[in-house]
Order: C-alpha cells, then structure tokens, then sequence
C-alpha cells in the first residue's frame, strides 16, 4: 500500500504569554491537506481523534514551523508519542540552510506572490468570540498555503524571500517527502 504525506497546522487557544509550555497552549481547530483523498478538511478540538488515523498512514507529515510548535501543542491530545511520526518541517528545512528563521508569509508572498488571510493572535480572537466559520478558514487556508509553498519547492527546487538586497532564492530539494514513504513504524492509535 502507497503512502502519501499529509499537511497540516492548527491553531491554539491560548498565547505562550499565559502558557510558555506548547502542551498548554490546547487546541481550537486543526485543518490538514491529505494527499491520499486529494482534499482539504478543518477539524474541532473534539474531533481530533479522526485525525490520528490519517497521520498514522501518512507518509510524512508536513508543515512549516511543526516540530517546535504544532507537534508538541498535538502531543497532549494523542494517545502515543508524537516524535514517532515522520515528520517534515519547511521553517526547520529553511533554517538548516541559510541560518535563521523566516514567517510564513514572507516565504509565500515572495514564492507565490499570496499572503496569509491574518495571524495567530487573529485566530485565537476568532476562538474567544465564537467565531467558528472564520477561525476554520484561517486555518484551512494556512495549510493550503503550505501546501502550495511545499509543491513548488517541490517542482522548482527553490523557494524565495525577501532581503535588503531584493528576492533572494533558497535552493531545496523536497522530492522525497512526496516520493518516500516515510517511516514505517509508526504505532497505531487504540480504537475510540
């Protein structure tokens, strides 16, 4: 049986200024981009037992700053260790490169010429005003701009920022998170 990665993000709670720890920070909604089914999908904090199915057959799954945040915010919610996933974090690819951190948004507007729809600090408003539908698309839509960054890295072999000269290119070679099938050992969730 293939594999095939998967994309995800989420978005927290609460802020690293009322919980430094990112198992604190609790979960609101977390949408994913599942290259099996082809499709996009948002999931609440209660239905996040559906998604551990998904990441246990994933090849890898991918996401831009997931091994210092997202993963360790799932880690609480899933009933195994996380670190086991194989996983591909485009923030930690672009550090291992050029030496320092880039946002998101900058990488997507200098490589695809989009920006994000808002910011955390956004969707944690949404959250506390019960702003489900808008907190959902916040969501959706990082990860399918993540997605859309990883395919062209993917098919280019670059992916672009900003600097104080103009664009700059960071050369990256991404075939083999769509290619491989990852790590094979994955453990399974127990039946909910």
């Amino acid at each position: 049986m293939k594999k095939f990665p998967v994309v995800f993000d989420l978005e927290t709670k609460h802020t690293f200024r009322e919980f430094p720890e990112p198992q604190k920070l609790g979960i609101t909604v977390l949408s994913l981009y599942d290259y099996a089914t082809g499709k996009g999908q948002v999931y609440t904090e209660s239905e996040l037992n559906n998604i551990f199915p998904i990441f246990e057959k994933a090849s890898y799954i991918i996401g831009y700053n997931i091994i210092t945040f997202d993963m360790r915010v799932l880690q609480p919610y899933y009933p195994g260790d996380v670190t086991h996933f194989a996983v591909f974090d485009i923030l930690d690819d672009i550090k291992n490169r050029i030496g320092r951190r880039l946002a998101l948004n900058d990488v997507a507007n200098a490589t695809l010429g989009k920006k994000k729809i808002g910011h955390g600090l956004m969707a944690i408003e949404y959250y506390k005003q019960g702003k489900w539908d808008e907190l959902k698309k916040y969501c959706l839509e990082d990860t399918m701009i993540t997605k859309e960054l990883f395919e062209y890295g993917v098919r280019n072999k670059e992916i672009n920022y900003m600097n104080e000269v103009g664009k700059a290119t960071i050369r990256v070679d991404w075939n083999k998170y769509m290619e491989d099938s990852g790590n094979a050992e994955t453990h399974m969730t127990l039946p909910f």
